[in-house]
């Protein structure tokens, strides 16, 4: 396993980024450049990537695929399509983005998303993006989100089975998956569903952690690492079981602090509980 943050530190240079993330304990980077960046910038940053020993976990897509409106999502496939062959280029595990909507809102909830024909639009999607690039390096991946596709290993497979492309694979986030009080109350059991079902597919984890309200009716807050009832050990262990080097990314933190005292605890944690050792992570 090898931990990483989904904040860059705005270092100003490819070494002190490195530098900034090995201090941490990191072992995994998001990478921090875009498809706009100069060649040299990003050879640069992969140098100091290598030189450091940081695996570069994912290259962020983060645009609807499948807007509604045409230009947009014209404008969305062409970035994807580069944010892929960037990931490509470098030897990214992944490029990642979700499914998409088909809302207002670019990753938002609607019933809609889970039409036939929304579904046919997603495996689409999947298949131009991978025919075009025609990766060799990495893999093209959706994140799994509570209210559109994928929203659960079954539904993952399901869609790997009909995307039918070799560079077709899993970016996983479980805490995005649990979105029902079976998979809250009984997130051990449904971990190890997901691993049995997705785990030889998975090329990049986010890292988080997830609480119930109290208020009505059922309500899932998404927060920081120890600020939930998530079983981390475990997620940890499962991951490891597959690949010993796969990147576990924490994010959706507010603040470089933040970010940082989270690694801390989540490093203590996982030595507290004698997994540090067991997963090769010092």
């Amino acid at each position: 396993m090898r931990l990483g943050l989904s904040t860059n530190f705005n270092e100003g240079s490819a070494e002190k980024w490195a530098k900034k993330m090995v201090s941490l304990g990191c072992k995994s980077v998001v990478f921090p450049l875009n498809c706009d960046a100069s060649d040299s910038e990003v050879d640069e940053y992969v140098a100091a990537a290598k030189a450091n020993d940081l695996l570069i976990a994912e290259v962020g897509i983060w645009r609807n695929g499948i807007d509604r409106r045409e230009e947009e999502r014209k404008k969305n496939l062409e970035y994807s399509i580069k944010q892929l062959a960037l990931a490509d280029r470098i030897g990214a595990r992944c490029a990642v983005n979700v499914g998409g909507s088909n809302g207002a809102r670019w990753d938002g909830g609607y019933k809609e998303n889970f039409s036939e024909e929304i579904w046919d639009k997603t495996v689409k999607m999947a298949q131009t993006i991978i025919d075009e690039v025609k990766p060799q390096n990495t893999y093209f991946t959706l994140e799994p989100m509570p209210w559109m596709v994928p929203t659960g290993p079954k539904e993952y497979l399901k869609l790997i089975e009909a995307v039918d492309r070799d560079r077709f694979a899993v970016h996983m986030d479980i805490i995005n998956m649990i979105n029902c009080p079976d998979r809250y109350f009984f997130h051990d059991e449904f971990l190890e569903e997901t691993f049995d079902l997705l785990g030889d597919k998975i090329k990049s984890c986010h890292l988080k952690d997830i609480r119930l309200l109290d208020g009505f009716t059922f309500q899932l807050k998404e927060c920081a690492c120890g600020d939930g009832v998530f079983n981390i050990e475990k997620y940890v262990e499962l991951a490891d079981k597959y690949d010993m080097d796969m990147p576990m990314i924490i994010e959706h933190l507010s603040s470089d602090e933040e970010y940082i005292s989270n690694i801390k605890y989540v490093k203590e944690r996982l030595k507290a509980n004698s997994i540090l050792h067991q997963v090769g992570l010092k």
